[in-house]
């Protein structure tokens, strides 16, 4: 078996330039050249999922190399990068440390040595889209082993998905030590600066760069001949790596897999393990990941559900470091400037033996948003949050109540289970709506003078209760109810929505006072529903 497909010397990689659009084909080190030109608008091999682990292993990888090298700048062209990368295998001046097949007692990309040499009874896996990490429901979600014929960076975009963010999947088939627990998730957060992906590359890689020496001290790690770039180690699937040996930035891997190459087809092939590769389960994720953040309370990775990113947990995420502290990457820097700042979440949501989604969010970040995050002081974006936050909350609750009257028909006593679910729907989409535009109204808070954040919540507020209302409204000839009582179900809900708010006991005093200035608002509402 000879080397082939090696990274540094062929011209595997796609993308297309942030310029024209053209297509181009490079090695990595023409890659990294061209990111740091910011020539890069996208990859179009890649999938959606694959989206942070790729970036994370090119900030990686580049960090590595210019931190092995002496250097706080990115090098100046291809040429530069081809030697810094291969300075990181001085065991293998061929390459095979960078191709995706290489002889098995050799390491490939992303692929440990075979100590015993021999594939014989490893698993034949036929397809990229079957090696990664993705589980699908009997193709009902996503089609399986679809990916017929794919080329080499397919095969490479799906190995690096499965081992920089695979979880636990049966006996043999352990997780990566960047998440916590085989169930959980490897989140990626970061501050996205105005550009293409290079701009956001650039930065990290810097990032990276300056940390090192403080993840290091947090996290008691290796600080001199650190384990950095796992695949190098051979791997019998007995054994386990100490965490205390690895390098800050490691790159690791969770799997025994090979890719073969036979009449020209490449497929690959793997066996489980004993062990995991990472000895880390009692840190629960805390390893100094660029990208994840850490829940203070239970001193753990940060894992996703099947919620995402909505807009509660990333207003924590944002202003709340009593709730998470901030990976390197979230944290805003005054090098960034405050114009043209986005924050940018991403995660694969996993369950036990099923994928639950994948979540993407972008969150602008306003110019005083940018001030007050540089200077970790969050106090004023964190309660103007917190006060929205409430309020959609109650007039969720709200107008579920009201749509469980409508279904009773003015009765809400003693609402059904399906009833109470069918209502929970209406709820949902409104908050929804909420959740869609929380950020675009706070930034407008935040942005304002103090003195002007009283009349702005208020007229949120206002405009907010008037949303609910309309999808109540909006429930009125959809919901299955009794036609002789139509308008009398009709009235009992818009009464019990507005008797909520304007009564003594109002969940939202601050909407009671607003809506006292028009009196006659609920009686003319109540008896307008013909």
């Amino acid at each position: 078996m000879q080397t082939r497909h090696n990274v540094l010397d062929d011209a595997l990689l796609s993308f297309r330039q942030a310029s024209t659009g053209a297509l181009c084909k490079v090695t990595l080190p023409q890659l990294f050249a061209a990111m740091a030109r910011d020539e890069v608008r996208d990859f179009p091999a890649l999938r959606p999922h694959q989206r942070h682990p790729w970036h994370a292993f090119l900030v990686q990888v580049a960090a590595i190399a210019l931190h092995r090298a002496n250097r706080e700048e990115p090098f100046e062209n291809a040429a530069a990068w081809r030697e810094g990368l291969l300075a990181l295998t001085p065991d293998q001046p061929d390459g095979a440390a960078w191709s995706l097949v290489s002889l098995l007692d050799q390491p490939a990309l992303l692929q440990p040595p075979v100590p015993e040499a021999s594939l014989t009874g490893w698993k034949s896996i036929p397809t990229p889209d079957a090696l990664d990490m993705l589980v699908t429901s009997k193709n009902h979600d996503l089609k399986g082993e679809r990916m017929r014929g794919a080329s080499p960076e397919d095969w490479l975009l799906a190995l690096l998905s499965l081992q920089t963010q695979e979880g636990f999947l049966g006996a043999g088939n352990y997780g990566i030590s960047r998440m916590n627990g085989g169930f959980a998730s490897r989140p990626g957060l970061g501050v996205l600066p105005q550009g293409c992906w290079g701009k956001r590359w650039q930065r990290d890689v810097l990032v990276l760069l300056a940390e090192r020496e403080s993840i290091l001290a947090n996290e008691e790690m290796a600080a001199q001949a650190g384990h950095v770039l796992l695949w190098l180690l051979p791997w019998d699937g007995t054994s386990s790596i100490g965490f205390a040996s690895l390098d800050p930035l490691y790159v690791e891997i969770c799997r025994r897999v090979r890719l073969i190459q036979h009449d020209g087809q490449m497929t690959a092939l793997g066996i489980g393990s004993k062990k995991a590769r990472v000895e880390a389960k009692e840190r629960n994720g805390r390893t100094g990941d660029a990208w994840t953040p850490i829940d203070v309370s239970g001193g753990k990775a940060l894992t996703i559900t099947g919620d995402g990113f909505d807009y509660k947990r990333m207003s924590d995420l944002l202003f709340e470091d009593s709730t998470y502290l901030k990976p390197v990457a979230l944290r805003v820097r005054r090098d960034d400037g405050q114009t043209g700042l986005h924050v940018i979440a991403q995660s694969i949501t996993r369950g036990q033996g099923k994928t639950e989604g994948y979540h993407e969010r972008r969150v602008f970040i306003s110019p005083k948003t940018a001030g007050f995050l540089s200077r970790g002081t969050t106090d004023v974006p964190a309660r103007l949050a917190e006060a929205r936050i409430e309020s959609i909350g109650a007039l969720r609750k709200l107008l579920w109540g009201a749509v469980c009257v409508l279904l009773r028909n003015g009765d809400g006593d003693d609402a059904s289970d399906p009833q109470k679910a069918r209502a929970g729907r209406y709820a949902r989409r409104f908050e929804l709506a909420e959740d869609a535009r929380f950020f675009d109204d706070l930034a407008q808070a935040i942005e304002a003078e103090e003195s002007e954040r009283a009349e702005i919540f208020d007229n949120w507020l206002k405009a907010c209760f008037e949303r609910a209302e309309a999808i109540l409204r909006d429930a009125f000839p959809t919901v299955p109810r009794s036609g002789i009582q139509r308008y009398r179900a009709q009235a009992a809900a818009l009464r019990y929505l507005h008797g909520r708010v304007r009564g003594p006991k109002s969940p939202l005093p601050a909407l009671r006072d607003l809506l006292a200035q028009r009196p006659d608002q609920q009686e003319t509402e109540a008896s307008d529903v013909s």
